[in-house]
């Protein structure tokens, strides 16, 4: 036997003896095996998952509890069906898209691949410097101490020396990919301890109200069109024009950050890793249970624990509570620089929304020196918190050095973990796209593409706000997702891809009702961000899409007709 294979057959005889041995062997060798669905959890726990999280916890309180896990679950589902797919025919999915499918998906998908990636990786990195320099190492966020620049410099090197070094082991057999895998995990770990470990110390301190959490785990879609009750006794307070455009600015701004939650739990580059990741593993058809297994705990779990944490935290300390210092000035208060500036922007759009966008200087200054305090106040509940912001609300509570340096650690881990998958899922996006094998100097080149991201520090300023980068980045991600769910829906159903293992009777019924379900709620998303973000050169550039997309379906099956008929 070649020595390369023996880790995979003794995988595989561990999973017939275990079968053999009842369920609670199968559950040990389920979670010895575990690796794909962790590095699932690495990709998804980064920056866009921390701010929509954290925005969350600030415009619904506990109310959106439920969304995340609720993505994650449709996420899991059509994670599942990739993985079928790819361990039944033991096919590179890129390829058996374009042959079986449609070679437009299948470019479509790689490409949308390829640009989420690259786009991803430099919210990552903000958000990382910002950590070390302002939660981790202070010192380097004094400019009489160091020089912005170079500190900024010093930071992004070190992460991406460090994402660098170990995304390389997974380029050295299955040595380097065990070792990958458990470094990865580990990040995972710290991630969910140092949040969960937040909110223990918030508990023990009697600030959660654990019956308003368990409430918000309950679906609530009205959220879609009128803002959370708890902002009820605050806009009753102003008049009919004031609480019309409140109301309009919380409805929105909960929208988007709803798509951006769904868009953060699954991202079109997670459909492209599954696959590969296994086939690199050395899995085949009977792994099937297992990856359904290793997605489940992998990935959902760690997911909705870390989240979740951040949401509860979040709606605890800013939930309805105006930031103080905003609306007036406090003796020993100081506002950072990023909630003031969107505190004036929410302001300027109220002032818009009176004068129009083209009022002179003098009269907009006077009108949002004269707008009511209720409306202020209200103003001052809405900035975005960022996790830097969070760390310091918590100080009082938890003490200076545990919220500063277990948000600076969990926030790296984070960053740290998802810019090394990135790299990862590049390298092997590269390597499709040349045809050649997922290893080597191909791989090495399409993994350091990533690290472009390393420049955003610089582009983006050094403001705290840059921390949102990560929001319009989840944005993009929602209108690409429905490309590889709809994808993988007609593989699951296609009988030249799958044969004799493409699921019949009522468990193809099953499948596909599920896998509509998830396909469904990504396209409505997908439209609603195109629509309310790009208007009709959005519609324009989709609708040029699906045409390609028929009009290659139509070449295919002229070509096999006339096949057919020879």
């Amino acid at each position: 036997m070649n020595n390369a294979m023996d880790p995979i057959a003794r995988d595989r005889e561990l999973l017939a003896e275990a079968r053999g041995k009842g369920r609670g062997a199968m559950l040990r060798a389920f979670v010895r095996l575990s690796g794909p669905g962790w590095l699932q959890s690495a990709i998804t726990l980064g920056g866009g998952s921390l701010a929509s999280s954290l925005y969350l916890g600030v415009l619904a309180g506990a109310s959106l509890l439920w969304l995340q896990p609720f993505a994650m679950i449709l996420g899991v589902i059509m994670l599942s069906a990739i993985g079928y797919v790819t361990l039944s025919t033991g096919e590179r999915p890129f390829g058996a898209i374009n042959r079986h499918v449609n070679p437009v998906l299948g470019w479509g998908w790689i490409i949308a691949t390829m640009m989420a990636n690259l786009v991803w990786s430099m919210p990552q990195f903000s958000l990382g410097v910002g950590a070390l320099r302002q939660n981790l190492f202070p010192v380097l966020d004094r400019p009489e101490v160091i020089q912005p620049n170079l500190s900024m410099a010093l930071c992004s090197g070190c992460i991406l020396m460090v994402c660098l070094l170990v995304t390389l082991f997974y380029d050295r057999g299955s040595r380097g990919v065990k070792l990958f895998e458990a470094i990865l995990k580990m990040m995972v770990g710290v991630i969910v301890l140092c949040f969960f470990g937040v909110v223990v110390r918030m508990s023990w301190e009697g600030v959660i109200d654990w019956r308003a959490i368990f409430s918000g785990l309950v679906p609530d879609l009205r959220m879609l069109s009128q803002p959370a009750r708890t902002f009820a006794p605050y806009l009753a307070e102003m008049d009919e024009s004031a609480r019309a455009f409140w109301s309009g600015m919380i409805v929105s701004q909960q929208r988007d950050v709803m798509i951006s939650a769904a868009a953060t739990a699954v991202g079109i580059n997670m459909t492209f890793l599954l696959p590969y990741s296994m086939l690199r593993k050395g899995w085949d058809r009977n792994f099937r249970g297992l990856a359904i297994f290793d997605l489940s705990t992998g990935l959902f779990v760690p997911f909705v624990l870390a989240t979740g944490m951040v949401v509860i935290a979040s709606a605890s300390q800013f939930h309805t509570k105006a930031q103080p210092g905003l609306v007036e000035p406090l003796p020993g208060v100081t506002v950072k620089g990023n909630l003031v500036a969107d505190y004036n922007k929410l302001l300027s759009a109220r002032i818009a929304s009176q004068l129009g966008a083209g009022a002179p200087a003098e009269a907009a200054a006077a009108a949002r020196q004269a707008l009511p305090r209720q409306e202020k106040t209200m103003a001052a509940m809405l900035v975005k918190r960022d996790a830097f912001n969070l760390a310091d609300a918590l100080t009082p509570l938890i003490g200076s050095e545990f919220a500063q340096y277990v948000f600076g650690v969990g926030v790296v881990a984070m960053v740290v973990s998802s810019i090394i998958m990135l790299m990862m899922i590049n390298g092997f996006v590269l390597c499709e796209m040349l045809n050649v094998p997922s290893r080597g100097k191909w791989f090495r080149i399409g993994a350091v593409m990533p690290g472009i991201g390393v420049i955003a520090p610089f582009v983006w300023g050094t403001q705290r706000a840059q921390f949102w980068l990560a929001i319009p980045a989840s944005v993009f991600a929602m209108t690409l997702i429905f490309i590889a769910y709809w994808t993988f829906f007609f593989m699951m159903n296609s009988r030249t891809l799958l044969g004799e293992d493409r699921p019949t009777g009522a468990r193809r019924l099953r499948w596909n009702l599920l896998m509509l379900i998830a396909a469904g709620a990504a396209s409505a998303g997908s439209f609603w961000v195109i629509w309310s973000k790009a208007r009709w050169i959005g519609v324009l550039v989709l609708a040029a899409f699906l045409g390609l997309t028929l009009i290659a379906h139509l070449v295919r099956q002229a070509k096999r007709a006339r096949s057919e008929r020879a």
